[in-house]
């Protein structure tokens, strides 16, 4: 069975950081029933030691949905394949190269984590927005709220997640058919 994981990354006292967490909001008010028990949809916020061990549970599909600066306009939608090569290839010792803070969400440092743990993520893709305001410019403390930009990109991102969670599930389900056993049909 594949299992997939679609994490909503973000902060929402950020501004448009909240991007992640408001897409896994809609995912669930649009759906009428539970999800299939191989998919999980979850709000992580800046929970990145959550995540991380959900990722070392292992997965095949990790979606994370985050704000990512790119340089586009805001709003700008990406649907990025990351690489998971471990950029500490040269690393020897007791520690893994990387070490999370319970309150630092940056979604590399988590894949990184992952890996020098041996932890088994197939595939991964990352549905990123790029923001036009976190709420710190100019002295600002944050604010609460997407932009008007980032806001309306959110429905495309939940449109995207969800074609290609069909896709996934109707690959799977080819694939598993030829598995069932020629006994499993009899009375």
């Amino acid at each position: 069975m594949t299992s997939i994981l679609v994490a909503g990354v973000g902060n929402v006292f950020l501004g448009d950081d909240g991007f992640g967490v408001e897409v896994v909001r809609r995912l669930h008010a649009r759906r009428r029933d539970a999800w299939p028990p191989d998919i999980r949809v979850i709000d992580y916020g800046i929970r990145g030691i959550d995540l991380y061990y959900a990722l070392l549970d292992g997965v095949d599909l990790a979606i994370l949905v985050d704000a990512t600066h790119r340089d586009g306009p805001p709003g700008t939608l990406y649907v990025i394949e990351p690489s998971t090569n471990n950029t500490n290839e040269g690393f020897k010792g007791d520690a893994p190269p990387v070490l999370l803070s319970p309150h630092d969400l940056d979604p590399a440092k988590v894949l990184q984590a992952v890996a020098a743990m041996d932890g088994e993520v197939g595939r991964i893709v990352l549905i990123g927005c790029e923001p036009e305001s976190l709420g710190t410019e100019e002295g600002q403390e944050g604010r609460m709220g997407l932009s008007e930009p980032v806001a309306a990109a959110v429905k495309e991102a939940v449109e995207t997640i969800e074609t290609m969670l069909e896709n996934t599930q109707a690959q799977t389900t080819v694939v598993n058919a030829g598995r069932v056993s020629q006994d499993h049909w009899r009375a």
